[in-house]
């Protein structure tokens, strides 16, 4: 996973979001520094959330340590639901058994009319752009063949028929993706 987000490790944002300074500026740290600003909560996967069996581990509270970056409500799309969990700097971990529909009428309560991120996994994303709930979305294209796993794109023909995609490259060698969705 690491290779993949070389390009964010390198940025300002990412230095300064750790405390430090330096970092590249340019559109690799544009494209970053847009990662939390007007974010009211985040949507993401069971798998996103931890690794395979984490659903047994009553104990487990994501990988992120007791203070993950998100800071804001968290909604964990699981077929196994368990009590929220509340983590320091505002991050809370709801866990639903929901279709996509429903978990973004809960996200938007929780947001506050702020933005609600759709943090993947791959799969929960194909099933929001299948149902024709994403507004807009940043995919970061990296030259790397990773072998296996859920492909994002399978069953999504003619996406560009509903959104605008505009692209981005940068020296860092990856793609910037922005996809916004055409008047409905």
């Amino acid at each position: 996973g690491e290779r993949l987000h070389e390009w964010m490790f390198a940025t300002r944002f990412w230095y300064e979001m750790g405390g430090g300074r330096g970092g590249s500026g340019g559109a690799d740290n544009a494209f970053a520094s847009m990662h939390g600003p007007g974010i009211g909560a985040e949507i993401m996967g069971a798998g996103k959330f931890g690794p395979p069996g984490w659903q047994d581990d009553a104990d487990y509270k994501g990988a992120w340590g007791a203070n993950p970056p998100f800071h804001t409500p968290v909604f964990v799309l699981t077929h196994r639901p368990r009590p929220s969990i509340e983590m320091e700097g505002g991050t809370t971990f709801h866990f639903l058994d929901a279709t996509p529909k429903e978990a973004l009428e809960q996200a938007r309560k929780a947001a506050n009319g702020q933005d609600v991120r759709l943090g993947g996994g791959p799969s929960v994303i194909r099933d929001f752009l299948a149902e024709g709930l994403v507004d807009r979305m940043h995919v970061v294209q990296v030259p790397l063949v990773l072998g296996r796993g859920v492909r994002l794109w399978d069953g999504l023909e003619s996406l560009e028929e509903t959104y605008d995609i505009e692209a981005v490259s940068t020296p860092s060698g990856v793609t910037h993706l922005t996809f916004t969705a055409k008047s409905r």
